[in-house]
């Protein structure tokens, strides 16, 4: 028996549109179905969302619904819904691989006073005006931060500056720990790296006891005392318009802080002299003057200059002062710690100046630091994104605009990651021929990574180092008698510890064992 398998040209056409059609169809119901997939996340309150279930310390309730929803779970801060990303993976997903899609900034109202909304680091908007800013700054930051520079025409230098204030700090500490016993070291590293950053910016460094220098210290304080928590003006937008301490106070301290580095920027233009670059403020004058001269739509104007000022000095201010305050309570917790990283001083570079090219020779110094970083994780979030497109993470359809926060508290703590991430263990930075172990130290965020990382890193890390090793190469630091020392974090923007006191001593001959 023979089949007859003839088939119509008609009947081939009506096959293929029928296939066409259902393919389509299929398409479409899968589309559909992937949008209406949004994240899994708590019940969450009308008007408040889920604001009063963070408890002070949201970093931690965070990691706590992070095991009942995932790693990537919506809630509702206030009427504004908020992603939130842990686990290295979808992190490096969110800012790297998927990082334009993820590179806006939310329109919040505390943004809004930052430079009069034009900073480089919190601007809403994210394009190639953005990418032109950040060019420019960061190679007006690396003319005067990098140790290359030494060769240069430039005659303020990042190392040269900190030496100076290190010295400073160390006969401060003398001073105090003679003249009251123990001392809380807060006020005096903050005066020295403030004076870091004004040196860098302005050429320009302050007595401690100066009263303009000591006001703008005192506004940036007060500053983040105001936005030690979320303003609720950010997610709830009807408080914006009540005339509420907590909602306008922001907006003051911004002023004030935005009016000093505006003084001096103006003072910068009016007296640049191209032929000698003092600082960063100069170096951002002669990039735009020189190099994109011939190009309007390719530099930036003077408030545009202004507002990268303003981004360097913050960055510059808090994250350093803020790591070596939480870096001498550990060296006083851990003394053992201490004695090491002055025995690798003694052994290394004994009692010459530290540079920054000593990192290298210097592994457990360095695994030190790192460990602060992760172990404080004091910047517990990234500044919050936004989504500039519609995109998919981790199966869920995420819309545009979209605010997103990283918790990098939570990387840095990630059991998967660390062992026992708890204790406080600088050696597990350091491989078996105990050299410092670059791909763990790179696992660390507190810079953030990607599009939106923050310019001033290796700034941070070279200044931090220096403090911290001219300080040990020179004091030994201890607790005061009977004192209790607490390492649980203030919960803020920036988390600081709580308040303590230390003694400061001469070391004998560059003894550690002084």
């Amino acid at each position: 028996m023979i089949l007859n398998l003839a088939v119509t040209p008609g009947e081939v056409t009506t096959s293929l549109i029928i296939l066409v059609m259902v393919f389509v169809f299929v398409r479409a119901l899968r589309s559909k179905g992937r949008k209406q997939l949004s994240p899994p996340g708590p019940w969450s309150f009308p008007i408040i969302g889920n604001l009063l279930q963070l408890g002070e310390h949201p970093y931690l309730t965070l990691m706590e619904m992070r095991k009942k929803y995932g790693d990537v779970f919506l809630l509702k801060l206030g009427m504004v819904p908020v992603l939130v990303v842990n686990g290295m993976e979808m992190v490096k997903q969110v800012l790297l691989k998927d990082g334009e899609h993820f590179a806006g900034r939310p329109n919040m109202y505390t943004f809004s006073f930052l430079a009069e909304g034009k900073s480089l680091s919190f601007s809403v908007n994210y394009g190639e005006s953005w990418k032109l800013h950040k060019k420019i700054a960061s190679k007006a930051l690396r003319t005067l931060s990098n140790a290359e520079a030494k060769s240069s025409t430039c005659s303020c230098l990042l190392e040269e500056h900190v030496t100076e204030e290190v010295s400073e700090l160390v006969t401060v500490f003398v001073e105090l720990s003679s003249k009251n016993g123990g001392f809380d070291p807060r006020n005096a590293v903050t005066c020295a790296v403030a004076n870091v950053v004004c040196a860098l910016c302005f050429g320009k460094r302050y007595d401690h006891s100066d009263e303009e220098f000591l006001k703008i210290v005192k506004t940036n304080d007060d500053l983040l005392k105001a936005s030690s928590a979320a303003n609720p003006a950010d997610f709830i937008p009807c408080l914006r318009y009540l005339p509420l301490q907590i909602i306008n106070a922001p907006r003051e301290f911004y002023r004030a802080l935005n009016g000093f580095i505006a003084l001096h920027v103006q003072d910068h233009l009016a007296t640049y002299d191209k032929d000698h670059i003092r600082d960063i403020t100069d170096a951002l004058i002669n990039v735009c003057h020189n190099k994109y001269a011939a190009t309007k739509t390719d530099t930036l104007n003077d408030s545009e200059i202004i507002s990268t000022v303003n981004d360097l000095f913050g960055a510059g201010f808090e994250t350093v002062s803020t790591c070596l305050y939480w870096s001498f309570l550990y060296l006083i917790h851990y003394p053992e710690i201490q004695a090491k990283i002055q025995g690798e001083i003694d052994g290394n570079i004994g009692l010459k100046p530290p540079r920054f090219e000593d990192r290298k020779i210097l592994p457990y110094t360095e695994a030190f630091i790192s460990e602060v970083f992760r172990h404080a994780s004091f910047l517990p979030f990234t500044i919050p994104h936004c989504t500039t497109a519609d995109t998919t993470l981790n199966g869920y359809f995420i819309p545009r605009k979209t605010c997103t926060f990283i918790n990098m508290y939570q990387v840095n703590h990630d059991e998967t990651i660390w062992d026992n991430p708890s204790l406080f263990r600088p050696d597990r930075f350091l491989n078996e021929n105990r050299e410092l172990n670059k791909s763990l130290v790179e696992k660390v965020l507190i810079f953030g990574m990607g599009i939106r990382k923050c310019l001033g890193e290796d700034v941070a890390r070279n200044e931090i180092f220096i403090f911290i090793t001219a300080v040990l190469q020179q004091l030994k630091l201890k607790k005061c008698p009977r004192a209790k020392l607490d390492l649980t974090p203030t919960y803020g923007l920036v988390m600081r510890p709580k308040p303590y006191q230390l003694q400061a001593e001469l070391r004998s001959s560059g003894s550690a064992s002084a």
